[in-house]
């Protein structure tokens, strides 16, 4: 008969095996907070994004997670709304082990989370948007506005203008509208477009949206009044295609209208149609890429097993394309830090943040990723956060976007200096010194 003793020292062995297993399981999960609006006046164009992001760290985890390390997730529903999204990031930071970083996707909330990041020790990454001067790492030390910053985006709208006239000498005298969001996302690019018209004699007349955007008939009466050259639209969600039915009601050419990239997706155009033909945006080096093969590997190894988050229809729509990236960029980061601090490991927010810093996505990687065609090079340091500055045009023919530029680079000798003034203001207020060489190792 097996004595009694002997089955409970069995039992609390076991026991302690399998705490040991779950202990050891959870050591090797990746926390990635998702903040997302899928509800809200900005609900079409914050769904499909987060739902490519979220493929994404389904398919890394299909392809073996971070050299081993699974990523699991959660979301925050914030509607777009700033005191929401800081709510939101309070209520995840410390969640799973703590967060890997966040994406917030709302230059408002990324405002609010910059003074923040540094105390919590965790990055925020802004693919996009967020803040221009957030490129000075050397101040910004939390921030990554990978691939491209409003001030990127704004200098490679007029560098195609520009080309469009026949130089920059012949846009002395022409008028530029900017049509923009009301808040912190759309005066971004002001300061750029302001330097740039004193450069080149252009007059910049300014049209600020409230929220959310659905009421614009005064302003387009003042476009048809001031008859300018080219219309600027720094809009995002039902804003964007508000503007492109209010320029053919006053019959303004939409081949005239050029949005950022957060105004140049499906969504924005879908319900205009051909109404909207002709009507160009600047891409965030990608556009709507179907063919790509990381797109069709999202395809083979999350819907077809029916684990996709959206449906299959979105794949490889714009947004949903950012999305991806935005996701890829955390994950490489991810990746970055394990080089240094083990391969395998879960990776704290310090950690990941230095990986940040440390990117080097060659061609070579981000073809072996599956984003040929779909992206260039990405190198960031201490100095740089962005790693990026290349841009084109693509402009919807009726019923999609079709690329109609070659690659762009944004003057990095314009947006340097401002960027450092801008920096450098900020750490004034704040307080904060530069970081050291020795810091920048570290």
């Amino acid at each position: 008969m097996i004595r009694r003793s002997t089955l409970l020292a069995a039992a609390a062995a076991l026991s302690a095996s399998l705490l040991g297993a779950h202990a050891h399981a959870q050591a090797k999960e990746q926390f990635f907070p998702v903040l997302v609006y899928r509800t809200g006046a900005y609900a079409p164009n914050g769904t499909p994004w987060a739902n490519g992001f979220i493929d994404y760290l389904k398919l890394t985890n299909a392809r073996g997670g971070i050299n081993g390390v699974k990523i699991i997730w959660e979301e925050c529903e914030f509607g777009y709304a700033t005191d929401r999204g800081v709510e939101c990031y309070e209520r995840l930071k410390g969640k799973h082990g703590g967060a890997t970083m966040f994406q917030p996707l709302s230059t408002g909330v990324t405002f609010a989370l910059t003074e923040k990041a540094p105390i919590d020790k965790i990055p925020v990454i802004t693919v996009g948007y967020g803040r221009s001067e957030s490129q000075d790492g050397g101040i910004f030390k939390w921030n990554f506005p990978l691939a491209g910053t409003y001030w990127v985006a704004a200098d490679v709208l007029i560098q195609h203008i520009a080309k469009q006239e026949g130089g920059f000498d012949k846009l002395k005298g022409k008028k530029i509208a900017l049509v923009y969001h009301d808040s912190p996302f759309g005066k971004e690019p002001i300061p750029l477009l302001q330097e740039r018209a004193a450069m080149h004699g252009f007059q910049l007349n300014l049209l600020p949206v409230a929220h959310p955007g659905v009421e614009q008939k005064s302003t387009w009466l003042q476009i048809r009044q001031q008859r300018p050259d080219y219309v600027l639209l720094w809009g995002w969600g039902v804003m964007n295609a508000t503007a492109l039915k209010e320029a053919q009601a006053v019959g303004y050419p939409r081949e005239k209208m050029y949005g950022v990239w957060w105004a140049g997706s499906e969504p924005d155009v879908k319900d205009v149609g051909m109404g909207a033909k002709g009507y160009n945006a600047v891409a965030m080096q990608h556009g709507a890429e179907p063919n790509a093969p990381f797109i069709k590997e999202i395809l083979e190894k999350v819907h077809a097993k029916g684990q996709g988050t959206g449906p299959r229809e979105e794949v490889g729509s714009v947004l949903y394309v950012r999305g991806a990236i935005s996701a890829m960029l955390a994950v490489e980061g991810v990746r970055a830090a394990q080089e240094r601090f083990g391969k395998g490991k879960v990776m704290t927010g310090e950690q990941v943040r230095w990986g940040l810093e440390n990117l080097n996505l060659t061609q070579a990687k981000l073809d072996a990723l599956g984003f040929k065609g779909v992206m260039r090079p990405i190198s960031t340091s201490c100095q740089d956060h962005m790693g990026s500055a290349w841009a084109r045009i693509h402009t919807w023919d009726g019923t999609k976007w079709v690329f109609t530029s070659d690659w762009y680079q944004a003057d990095e000798q314009i947006i340097r200096p401002m960027v450092r003034a801008a920096a450098d203001r900020y750490a004034a207020e704040k307080k904060i010194q530069r970081r050291t060489p020795q810091d920048c190792q570290s």
